[in-house]
């Protein structure tokens, strides 16, 4: 235990010394100058602090004012050292944040008595900080793992409404990672971009509603096949509505909301503008263009140049213009994550997202693994 010093007196400094020094353990820092021992006080974690109160530059009320200003001796036992009786002064030590006093004409054995007590306090405080560290600790640790469980279920979901018309996985990785790309060159707060990452992949969690024949049509699809295609937003936000968990919230935003226009010409509701929230209208970009350079049933894919041309031709009426712009700002990183190949696409995202490291590429050829 290291206990802090301060007093001018180099008589009362060698008797205090003597009597912490008999307690095993404790590892005394003595002071003449208080201004030195504010110093020694920000730079070393004092278990226990005793200081005089008639000192030349700083006094000792004015000194435990000063130290309880340090973030760290803001619970710590702090004694002033004084022979005055007066009510006004130990009041105002007191209010300053004072623990107790130590009376300077006090008999040796008083003396020795009201140290060890301020010992064992400060044991007792040193004993409690450690155990609130520990908890700290291991709260922080269990929230961790809870939040990466919560975020490797929700990419599982995710594949597995993918699976049924992609077969690797890739479309929902790098539409999160472009849809983080978007936000992070917007200048929008981490937290919120790691966020996105994590819930921009159950955008079309919706499409677990639409017919096999409907979803994997090759060509044209018909009017009323459309109209069950535009269903899927409000079926993903009714899925994953309700949640008390904020990713899943922001999930249910990003899926009820991706295929709104900014011109108000989108569905299911024909929001427009700032009225659409922007983690959809940042989704929105990042799934437009994944699709237009991904070859399909019913399409090619496009070149990504091409690709960039057609978000930048719609922006002020399909796209968010600040979404678009920040995605063509980003460009070497969106062209980065495009050329990332399938068979290291695992390692990338570990580099991102731990708990996606364990999720496995998707493949149709299940019969052949199980042979």
């Amino acid at each position: 235990m290291d206990v802090l010093l301060v007093d001018d007196s180099k008589a009362m400094l060698l008797r205090l010394r003597r009597l912490l020094e008999t307690e095993r353990g404790i590892l005394v820092t003595a002071c003449s100058d208080p201004l030195a021992a504010l110093v020694e006080a920000r730079t070393c974690a004092f278990d226990l602090v005793l200081v005089d109160q008639h000192m030349p530059e700083l006094d000792g009320i004015a000194f435990i004012r000063e130290i309880r200003a340090i973030p760290h001796y803001a619970q710590v036992p702090v004694a002033m050292i004084t022979s005055d009786v007066c009510d006004t002064v130990r009041l105002s030590a007191l209010e300053a944040g004072a623990t107790d006093f130590l009376d300077k004409q006090a008999k040796e054995i008083e003396l020795n008595v009201r140290v060890r007590n301020l010992v064992r306090l400060a044991k007792a405080v040193r004993h409690l900080d450690e155990q609130a560290a520990a908890l700290a600790g291991e709260i922080e640790q269990a929230t961790r793992r809870l939040r990466e469980r919560e975020a490797e279920v929700i990419f599982r979901l995710a594949l597995a409404v993918e699976y049924r018309d992609n077969d690797t996985g890739d479309h929902t990785w790098r539409v999160a990672r472009y849809s983080q790309i978007i936000a992070e060159a917007m200048g929008l707060p981490q937290e919120f971009c790691q966020r996105l990452y994590l819930a921009a992949p159950l955008h079309d969690v919706g499409k677990v509603a639409v017919p096999d024949g409907i979803l994997l049509k090759k060509g044209r699809l018909d009017e009323a096949e459309f109209a069950v295609i535009r269903t899927h937003p409000v079926v993903g936000q009714r899925i994953l509505a309700g949640s008390g968990s904020e990713l899943i919230c922001l999930a249910a935003e990003i899926a009820e909301a991706h295929h709104e226009k900014w011109d108000g010409s989108g569905y299911p509701h024909g929001l427009s503008g700032e009225a659409i929230p922007l983690s959809a209208r940042i989704v929105a970009v990042a799934d437009v263009f994944d699709a237009l350079t991904t070859v399909r049933p019913y399409k090619a894919a496009m070149a990504f140049d091409e690709a960039l041309s057609c978000i930048q031709a719609d922006s002020g009426r399909h796209f968010d213009p600040a979404c678009v712009e920040a995605f063509a700002s980003a460009w070497d990183v969106v062209l980065a994550v495009r050329e990332t190949a399938v068979g290291t696409r695992l390692e990338a995202m570990a580099r991102t997202t731990e708990p996606w490291a364990r999720v496995p590429e998707l493949r149709r050829e299940v019969a052949e693994e199980v042979e």
